[in-house]
């Protein structure tokens, strides 16, 4: 892969759980690969990395970097973001740029591929690649409320024949499939909010609760948050 040279650029790194991200400006998103990182014990780990190619460097706390990307106020009171990644996803309480409480959970888009590859593997004996998973999910998001199947069946091995499978799933059972992750990251927005200032649910409810991340797209997520606490979402 060939080298670019990014001398006195500014650079933004998003040490992701499942991707690791570089933002130059004036350029954009340049790379964009899995995260494999290496922990020497005796060492200051990710800072001197940076340290090395960089003059400055900053660390800044991902609900932090998340509000900000959305555009949220984050130096006005209270604010509530909800920033749904790869391996994590974080909730967070923001007010006058600090974080009054926040909740880290292993719960994102890799928990919820794997919760559909395991329903279809439960229910039909059948063994489908985690990226149809993702397919699965992607489809979800545009659908209507009502029941409708997929629009692409997806092929697996049959674990009893042994022979290759085309299934399609219907909007339903992927809802289904995802109960188990989703209903963990509703409980850490409510767990958030209960630990939050008496002040804060007051102040939030001005702005509602703010959603970033790719699977926060998912279809109804925003709605389902809006009836367990009360507070209206975007």
């Amino acid at each position: 892969m060939g080298c670019t040279s990014f001398s006195h650029a500014d650079l933004a790194v998003d040490l992701g759980t499942a991707n690791t991200l570089i933002y130059v400006r004036g350029m954009g998103i340049v790379s964009n690969e899995p995260s494999v990182v290496a922990v020497q014990q005796d060492s200051r780990g990710t800072r001197d990395a940076k340290a090395r190619a960089a003059r400055e460097v900053y660390l800044i706390e991902q609900p932090i970097a998340a509000a900000i990307g959305t555009g949220l106020p984050i130096t006005e009171p209270r604010n509530m973001i909800v920033d749904i990644g790869g391996g994590t996803s974080d909730v967070a309480v923001i007010s006058l740029a600090g974080i009054v409480c926040a909740k880290s959970v292993r719960v994102g888009g890799d928990k919820m591929d794997e919760a559909i590859v395991q329903h279809i593997k439960r229910r039909y004996n059948l063994l489908i690649a985690r990226a149809h998973g993702r397919v699965d999910q992607d489809d979800h998001r545009k659908r209507l409320p009502e029941r409708r199947s997929a629009d692409n069946g997806h092929q697996g091995r049959d674990l009893v024949a042994g022979v290759l499978r085309t299934l399609t799933v219907s909007s339903d059972e992927v809802r289904d499939a995802l109960a188990e992750p989703v209903n963990a990251l509703v409980e850490a927005v409510k767990g958030t909010l209960e630990r939050s200032p008496p002040s804060s649910p007051g102040d939030i409810a001005d702005r509602g609760i703010v959603l970033a991340g790719g699977d926060a797209l998912l279809k109804g997520f925003d709605a389902l948050l809006r009836e367990e606490t009360g507070l209206r979402c975007s």
